[in-house]
C-alpha cells in the first residue's frame, strides 16, 4: 500500500530521517515506535504529502507522491483520514458538524445523505445522539471518538493515528485501543500509528517498526518484536536506562 524508499529529511542541521525504509502493508495495523523526536510525526507527515523528502521516494499505490502538484495531492489526501493527537475538533462546530466538515468540504453530497453518514460514522465509534454537542463538552475519550468518526467519514483507505492514547488514563487507552482494532476490521482499512504506549503498540499493531537514528531498526509482528535481541528495540521496550545505548 505504502513503501518509503530512502527517505532523507533534514531541519536545518537536524538530519531527522537518514534513509529510512518502510513498507506499509494493506489492510494492516503498522506501529511505529521510537524516542520522541526521532521521525515519528516525521514520517507520517511524509507519508501524507506534508512534507517533501529532501532525497527519497514514498510510494502509494505504486505512485510517488514527492513529485506531484498540489492539486493532485490534494486527490490522493481524500484516501487518507488522520486522528491528530489532541483529536483537533474544531470547537466552534457541534460534533456532528465536525464529522461533516470533510463531506461538505470534498463531496457533493445533499445534506440528508451528510447526515445520515455522520450518524452511521458516529454509531461506528460508539457515539450516538451526539451531534449537537460542543467538543468542550465531551471527555477526553470521547473527543478521541469523535476525531475517529470524522477521520473516516470519506471512507478512506488508510488512516493515521498520531498518539492515538496520550493523555488518557489506562481504562481509557484500553477503549481507544479497542476502538482502533474495531474500526480497522469492520472497515478494513490500512492504518499507521506512533505510540509510545506498550499496551498499545502490542494491542493494534499487526506489525511494528523502530525508528533509531533516522532509519528503521526493527520491523516485525508483535511476536518477533517481543523476542528480538536487537540492544536498541530491547531498551526501549523495557525503558531501562543502563547501558552504553541512550535512546529516551
Amino acid at each position: 500500500m505504502i513503501k518509503l524508499i530512502d527517505v532523507h529529511k533534514s531541519f536545518g542541521n537536524n538530519h531527522v530521517l537518514r534513509g529510512l525504509n518502510l513498507e506499509i502493508e494493506k489492510g494492516k495495523t503498522t506501529v511505529i515506535i521510537g524516542r520522541s523526536g526521532g521521525g515519528k510525526s516525521v514520517l507520517l507527515k511524509h507519508i501524507i504529502g506534508l512534507v517533501k523528502p529532501d532525497t527519497g521516494q514514498v510510494l502509494v499505490d505504486g505512485v510517488d507522491v514527492t513529485g506531484l502538484n498540489d492539486r493532485k495531492m490534494d486527490e490522493v489526501r481524500k484516501n487518507f483520514g488522520v486522528l491528530f493527537q489532541g483529536a483537533a475538533l474544531f470547537d466552534s462546530m457541534t460534533v456532528g458538524e465536525n464529522v461533516a466538515f470533510p463531506l461538505r468540504e470534498h463531496t457533493r453530497k445533499k445534506d440528508r445523505e451528510i447526515r445520515q453518514i455522520v450518524k452511521d460514522r458516529l454509531h461506528a465509534v460508539g457515539l450516538t445522539g451526539v451531534e449537537e454537542i460542543m467538543p468542550s463538552e465531551l471527555s477526553g475519550g470521547m473527543k478521541k471518538r469523535a476525531g475517529l468518526a470524522r477521520a473516516i467519514a470519506l471512507h478512506p483507505q488508510v488512516v493515521l493515528f498520531d498518539e492515538p492514547t496520550t493523555g488518557l488514563d489506562p481504562v481509557m487507552t484500553e477503549a481507544v485501543n479497542e476502538l482502533i482494532v474495531n474500526t480497522q476490521r469492520d472497515f478494513n482499512l490500512t492504518c499507521v500509528a506512533t505510540s509510545h504506549d506498550m499496551q498499545s503498540i502490542f494491542t493494534i499493531g499487526h506489525k511494528i517498526a523502530m525508528i533509531y537514528e533516522g532509519k528503521v531498526v526493527a520491523c516485525g509482528t508483535p511476536e518477533e518484536i517481543r523476542e528480538s535481541e536487537n540492544p536498541v528495540l530491547k531498551q526501549f521496550l523495557s525503558g531501562s536506562l543502563d547501558g552504553p545505548i541512550n535512546i529516551l
